[in-house]
């Protein structure tokens, strides 16, 4: 059926209408994908480059491909279809990997992978879509080193010397180098500071960067430090890597000498060990000359044997003290310096004291000694009796007046050296004062007991030394302890001892003194605690007691039994070859007992007869006991 002009032209214009809607539609549903700008990677690792797109509803992708862009041309080195990986490329055979959101993973990255990535995305009707990143691949480089001039600067060189090299090793990107002085950065004057920097691509493509720097110095670059510090970016942060810090040698001129005196203290005393020293501020330092200056009319200087500019003095002498000098000539400069010190030291000599001793005094007499001395500072004066003994006087002077035995012995005399710590020295001399012995015993009565030994004491003190008798004998014991003499005598005590006593005498060639001791009997039985001689004497008697006490029983009891023995009839009452003797009113049935006796006849006379009287020195050879009675 044909359509009027009219009705065709309103069907095409609703044909082109749908057409331009449809249009659109498609233009809604484009393909995009979305990527990272910048990824970044330590070399040796491995990179991860994501690659995110959306489809709608159930639509799906028909493959995705990754290349990567080099000199603006693109290589293809993998790519996904129906869920298969396929690497064409053989540079990346084996390192590449599809993770499951599409992540492109590139293990053990290289410096050649420092490339542009494009991943690119199909999806039939819905079109092509695509994106890229950049892959920065960095490397740490080694720890920086630092190479100091060892060598040494001088301040006085014309061209501007070297200080010291900086090396940073195998990093990528090349890492920059910065100075730093006392940890303040240094820069490029041309004039005062100068940096020559080296690049070296090594055969690995890692960098090596190298750093000279030149600048001048002075005297106080002595004490400075340099150091250098490389500085690189990894993984989105800027990085520092420091070396350590060096001092420099420096080489200056001396302009300031020194010349010192070392002592134990400051007041030098003779027998001290003295150093003197001379120093100088330059660099090296100079060779130095000590010197000693004679004084006098014509001043003189004598070359001293130092070391190095170091003289010491072993046990200095009064004479060591003087000017000493020290110079030198500085050959930087060529100008001579020289320095002075005047060493002080301090004596103490000719100590002696009159009256030289040992010195004869007579009791009552008066004595002045007098100390003396020679000494670098005024003298302090001491005396004292015996050295640690009690102070007598602080001057030269000692006066003794009316002088007794006892102002003997050694007087000693001190002196130091004012202000001057430790320099002392010491005399002394011995007094005797004669005189005649004076009795220091104590003792005038002891107390005693009859026949006991007992020991008295007698003490006398004199010059000439005395000698101790005694009125009566007995053992002596003699100690002497300087001018005093100790006599001990020991005596069995007697009934006429008690009644006249005992006197000692002490006697020299000036004189004799006595001391009388009484012996008073003890009104006491019971012995002194602690006198060993009266205990023994009373334990003897109480023996003798003892055993004459044990003879009597001994003779009751054979008394008793012989009677026994005669009551029963079995000993006859006679001796052998002699006739009974009886009394003559002796009945028959008494018993007569014959007892011999065997003591003298000056012991026998202790038995008596019944009537108790003593019978004849003859007529005690065989005696008869009565037992009726």
């Amino acid at each position: 059926m044909a359509l009027s002009g009219a009705a065709g032209s309103r069907l095409g214009l609703r044909l082109g209408c749908a057409l331009v809607l449809w249009g659109a539609a498609v233009g809604a549903i484009k393909l995009e994908v979305s990527m990272l700008e910048l990824v970044e990677v330590e070399l040796g690792q491995t990179a991860r480059i994501p690659c995110n797109f959306s489809l709608p509803g159930d639509s799906d992708y028909a493959y995705i491909n990754w290349f990567y862009i080099h000199k603006r041309s693109r290589t293809k080195i993998c790519y996904l279809v129906r869920g298969q990986l396929f690497e064409p490329e053989a540079e990346y055979k084996g390192r590449l990997a599809m993770e499951d959101d599409f992540t492109l993973a590139v293990s053990r990255v290289t410096l050649q992978d420092a490339r542009t990535f494009v991943c690119q995305v199909g999806a039939g009707s819905l079109g092509v879509g695509e994106n890229r990143t950049k892959l920065h691949v960095y490397k740490t480089p080694e720890p920086t080193e630092i190479q100091v001039n060892d060598a040494g600067i001088p301040v006085t060189s014309k061209e501007i010397p070297k200080i010291a090299m900086c090396i940073s090793k195998n990093g990528f990107p090349a890492p920059n180098i910065t100075w730093y002085k006392n940890g303040s950065s240094l820069v490029q004057d041309d004039t005062q500071i100068s940096i020559l920097s080296t690049l070296i691509k090594e055969s690995s493509g890692l960098y090596t960067v190298s750093s000279t720097l030149f600048a001048r110095v002075s005297r106080e670059d002595r004490h400075s430090h340099f150091h250098c510090e490389a500085s690189y970016r990894l993984l989105g942060a800027d990085r520092t890597a420091a070396s350590e810090k060096v001092n420099i040698t420096v080489f200056y001129s001396t302009k300031n000498l020194t010349l010192v005196i070392s002592s134990p203290q400051p007041q030098v005393r003779e027998g001290d060990e003295v150093t003197l020293r001379c120093e100088g501020d330059g660099n090296p330092p100079p060779e130095y000359n000590l010197l000693k200056v004679q004084k006098g009319a014509q001043p003189e200087e004598r070359d001293l044997a130092s070391s190095n500019g170091v003289l010491v003095l072993r046990k200095v002498k009064k004479e060591d003290s003087g000017e000493y000098l020290c110079r030198t000539f500085d050959l930087d400069s060529m100008e001579s310096l020289q320095e002075t010190v005047e060493l002080s030291v301090n004596y103490l000599e000719g100590l002696k004291i009159t009256p030289e001793g040992p010195i004869q005094l007579q009791q009552g007499e008066v004595l002045a000694l007098t100390c003396d001395a020679r000494g670098s500072q005024p003298l302090e004066f001491r005396w004292k009796k015996e050295k640690k003994g009690k102070l007598l006087e602080q001057r030269k002077q000692l006066n003794l007046s009316n002088v007794t035995l006892e102002s003997s012995g050694n007087y000693s005399c001190e002196v130091s050296v004012s202000g001057v710590p430790g320099l002392s020295r010491s005399k002394q001399v011995y007094v005797a004062v004669h005189a005649k012995p004076q009795m220091i015993s104590k003792d005038s009565l002891v107390q005693v007991k009859q026949n006991e030994l007992v020991t008295l004491m007698c003490k006398a003190a004199a010059l000439p030394e005395p000698t101790i008798t005694w009125s009566i004998n007995g053992t002596v014991q003699k100690h002497t302890d300087h001018h005093r003499v100790v006599s001990n005598l020991t005596i069995q005590v007697t009934p006429e001892l008690l009644v006249s006593g005992v006197t000692c005498m002490a006697t020299n060639t000036l004189g004799t003194s006595s001391h009388h001791i009484m012996l008073q009997p003890r009104t006491t039985t019971t012995p002194p605690i602690g006198n060993t001689t009266e205990q023994k004497t009373q334990e003897s008697k109480g023996v003798i007691i003892v055993a004459v006490i044990v003879c009597i029983l001994v003779i009751a009891v054979l008394g008793a039994v012989l009677y026994f023995l005669h009551k029963k009839g079995k000993i006859p009452c006679h001796r052998t070859g002699k006739q009974d003797i009886t009394r003559p009113d002796a009945r028959k049935d008494e018993i007569v007992v014959e007892v011999k006796s065997d003591k003298l006849p000056e012991e026998a006379g202790l038995l008596q007869g019944a009537n108790g009287e003593r019978r004849p020195a003859g007529d005690q050879a065989e005696k008869y006991i009565d037992l009726r009675n």
